[in-house]
């Protein structure tokens, strides 16, 4: 998994409230396990019309806001189903940050398990936030993890909280199988251990 340390991007403003999962990626296109290939479709009935013609006035589908990093988002984000392609959705926009006031449970830990940073703040901050995204492509964000401080495009800077243990995986790039590799060597020596204490299993 990529490491997560400091973002600064174009962020998108997205004001919309209870962005269930079969929003964010419809049923329709949860075909495969591979992490990859859903960005196309990721807000896939409310980007484009039904010839597949893009929606104009959709956020991303606008000039300022497709190559957007971060999503400054309603609140209730990723509530719905639990499917993980929600995450892998939005990865593969290229989107690595979604700020809201609050997030599903289990949609908030799959972020943080895809090199997604999600970040939860009061709503006047949200709403000093979703103001500065809505000045397009010039008015860029920096998040950095490691201070766990946001700036805006003018240099206000707005402090969030994140788990000590998520925010470490992030910054190492570490996601489950990266955990478990950390301990190979100790999985090698019980291994070893276990093999010479009962040979015969």
């Amino acid at each position: 998994m990529e490491k997560f340390e400091k973002l600064q991007g174009i962020a998108a403003p997205m004001p919309l409230v209870n962005i269930d999962t079969d929003m964010i990626i419809p049923k329709v296109f949860l075909k495969s396990i591979q992490r990859t290939g859903f960005g196309v479709n990721l807000f896939d009935e409310m980007r484009y019309n039904r010839d597949g013609s893009e929606i104009d006035d959709f956020v991303l589908n606008k000039p300022q806001y497709r190559d957007a990093e971060i999503l400054v988002a309603g609140d209730n984000f990723g509530c719905g189903s639990s499917r993980e392609h929600a995450p892998w959705a939005i990865a593969d926009f290229g989107i690595k940050c979604v700020i809201s006031t609050s997030f599903a449970d289990i949609f908030f830990n799959n972020c943080f398990k895809n090199g997604i940073l999600p970040i939860v703040l009061p709503q006047e901050q949200v709403d000093v936030l979703m103001a500065d995204a809505e000045k397009g492509a010039n008015a860029r964000m920096t998040i950095d993890l490691e201070a766990q401080e946001i700036t805006t495009s003018d240099g206000q800077v707005i402090t969030f909280d994140v788990d000590a243990f998520k925010k470490h995986c992030l910054l190492e790039g570490l996601d489950d199988i990266g955990l478990t590799m950390e301990k190979v060597g100790s999985i090698d020596t019980f291994e070893e251990q276990a093999a010479q204490a009962r040979p015969w299993v």
